[in-house]
């Protein structure tokens, strides 16, 4: 009995010990913690208003929108289109880029006009010349008797991503100074809406609200940029349906800047049929991604021929801008006037090359068969 006492006390007097020694020496493994499982929960539905637009609760816009709308709306006009006898024809929307009255707007919107009436901000109405037009970028020039208005700065449209906040500034129905809000939803976008073998379409995506009316009015990032002329709308009700489209800034630079100094748009062209790059050509072609613009002839005496392209080249990029896709080598290529230099990047037969000072043609310097 007492040797019994004895190893009782013994386990006792052990387990104790063991207990001190392992609260005193043991140290938990770092970064090794317990995930307790997450509760599921339902969806608050009731958070989700019906029938309204998911961007409405869902994000909210910039607060510096009313800023940037009391800036832009009072270089945004009416225009109204009339025939010769005096008759309203057609009305859209322009946009001031200057102090001194000129006024960028949509080719269709006076195409079909003998006279033309801008509506100003503070409600003036003016009698405007056309200066010049141009019906493969759907861009025309007013210009207006009158001083210190105030003009939108242009801003860089390279720059502009998907998913940034954007505002559409303009008349549908003749509502004047109608502001809306949206995000671009893609870039160099072409939808066969132009007439012409060198139209360039290369246009910025949105979901602003835009309407009839809205067409020459101007799309403008949250600094109060312009970064677009709004254009078109794809429709099959005749109303908005949820895209739109602009044309990009800076085509919309160089063609005005063109129509101002000469009177009409000075195009330059590599002389190359092209298509996208597809999913076959890439594989065939050894090419890293499904991307680029690949040359299907080359026309004899033009740019691209002095440059030693080939049928078989794949474009990838224009003075170090990424040329995924036709419509964006078009819009890079539609900058620059004749006799301007540019460096190209392109794929030939799985391996990369560039070339440097490749000195554009004219339109008119030879018959082209191609359209860049």
């Amino acid at each position: 009995m007492k040797n019994l006492f004895v190893n009782i006390g013994i386990a006792i007097l052990s387990s104790a010990f063991t207990f001190v020694l392992f609260h005193h020496f043991y140290q938990p493994i770092p970064g090794l913690v317990e995930i307790q499982p997450a509760q599921a929960q339902l969806a608050k539905y009731e958070e989700a208003p019906v029938n309204t637009n998911p961007r409405e609760w869902a994000a909210q816009p910039p607060a510096d929108f009313v800023t940037t709308s009391k800036r832009v709306t009072a270089a945004v006009t009416n225009i109204n289109t009339l025939s010769a006898s005096g008759y309203r024809v057609s009305s859209g929307s322009g946009v001031i880029i200057s102090s001194d009255g000129y006024i960028i707007t949509n080719h269709h919107v006076v195409e079909d006009g003998s006279s033309f009436e801008v509506t100003l901000y503070d409600k003036r109405t003016l009698e405007a010349e056309l200066v010049g037009s141009d019906p493969t970028t759907d861009l025309a020039l007013l210009k207006v008797s009158a001083r210190n208005l105030k003009p939108i700065p242009y801003g860089n449209s390279d720059d502009v991503e998907t998913g940034e906040w954007v505002l559409a500034v303009g008349n549908p129905f003749n509502l004047s100074s109608t502001v809306t809000a949206g995000i671009v939803s893609a870039k160099a976008r072409n939808i066969n809406i132009l007439r012409g073998s060198y139209s360039i379409e290369s246009f910025i995506q949105t979901d602003a609200v835009v309407n009839p009316g809205n067409s020459g009015g101007a799309l403008v990032n949250e600094a109060g940029e312009l970064i677009g002329i709004n254009t078109a709308i794809i429709s099959e009700s005749g109303g908005y349906e949820g895209y739109s489209f602009a044309i990009p800034s800076n085509l919309v630079r160089k063609v005005i800047r063109d129509i101002r100094e000469f009177g009409e748009v000075q195009r330059a062209v590599l002389g190359i049929g092209i298509q996208d790059v597809s999913n076959e050509i890439a594989a065939q072609l050894t090419l890293p991604t499904v991307a680029g613009v690949y040359i299907t002839n080359v026309s004899s005496r033009s740019s691209a021929s002095e440059a030693g392209l080939r049928s078989g080249d794949v474009i990838i990029s224009i003075n170090g801008v990424k040329t995924n896709s036709v419509p964006e080598l078009q819009e890079q290529i539609a900058l620059f006037r004749p006799g301007e230099r540019i460096s190209l990047e392109f794929y030939r037969e799985g391996r990369k090359f560039r070339r440097d000072n490749v000195r554009l043609r004219g339109l008119n310097d030879t018959d082209y068969s191609s359209r860049n």
